[in-house]
């Protein structure tokens, strides 16, 4: 029974990514490099195995408010050079970096245990709350702020520099957190108390991942804006594990 129902659950993830991928070759404006669709393709074929359509559904808003966000301005921002490069198409690195914590979270539901389970989607939200804030911060912070700082000094900085926030990019960001959290409850796959989990995990860890981004991000070789999103989503989780440790008592 267990046996039949994952053999049609890959199924269907194989054919539903399958179409997907071929309507957005298709299409005139491509979101993702050809790499970058198939490393997306195979993130979705496993999140649908991983946790169903609802898993699906989540990962799926949050690319495509993500990606929606990321032209918004893009000719302003390709003027002042703080574009996406490829004037936005992303590429695998920005697919793995989105999705790599979300994609460890829901190979964390195959433990039998129902808290672990529990507990795991609940990183699984968190992370994807904490990428789309972020996302949404950086993308219409370089369009809309008006007074842009460093985090570490409070310093004004350039639009785009690493480090840099503003209020209007981090309220942006907040609502996005927000927008996805609901999301994963509508969905019924957190409650009430867990969005609040899920949009506390995502500002503070956003703002972690400035203080990388302005301390760390141009002294270290290795850590580039996609090992960077990878920390940053991993910090939302974490956050979002020992916020639901405290409420059941295991502190």
């Amino acid at each position: 029974m267990i046996t039949s129902y994952l053999d049609r659950s890959w199924l269907i993830s194989i054919i539903l990514n399958s179409l997907l991928l071929g309507f957005a070759m298709i299409i005139p404006k491509k979101l993702l490099t050809f790499s970058g669709y198939l490393h997306a393709w195979l993130l979705g074929v496993l999140i649908w195995w991983l946790l169903g359509w609802q898993g699906y559904i989540l990962i799926m808003s949050y690319f495509i408010i993500g990606s929606a966000i990321t032209y918004v301005g893009i000719s302003k921002k390709e003027k002042a050079g703080i574009a996406e490069k490829r004037s936005g198409t992303r590429g695998p690195e920005n697919v793995w970096g989105s999705g790599l914590t979300a994609l460890f979270c829901a190979l964390g539901t195959l433990f039998s245990n129902p808290f672990y389970t529990k507990l795991f989607i609940l990183g699984y939200v968190a992370s994807i709350s904490t990428k789309l804030s972020d996302t949404v911060a950086s993308e219409l912070g370089k369009v809309y702020g008006k007074n842009t700082f460093l985090i570490t000094t409070l310093r004004p900085a350039s639009p785009g520099t690493e480090g840099a926030i503003s209020l209007e990019g981090t309220l942006a960001g907040f609502i996005a957190s927000v927008l996805i959290a609901l999301v994963g409850f509508f969905i019924n796959f957190i409650n009430l108390n867990e969005v609040s989990y899920c949009v506390i995990s995502a500002f503070f860890a956003t703002n972690v991942e400035s203080v990388i981004g302005a301390t760390l991000q141009n002294r270290v070789s290795w850590m580039n804006n996609d090992v960077v999103n990878i920390i940053n989503t991993l910090i939302g989780a974490l956050i979002a594990f020992f916020l639901y440790f405290l409420e059941t008592n295991l502190f």
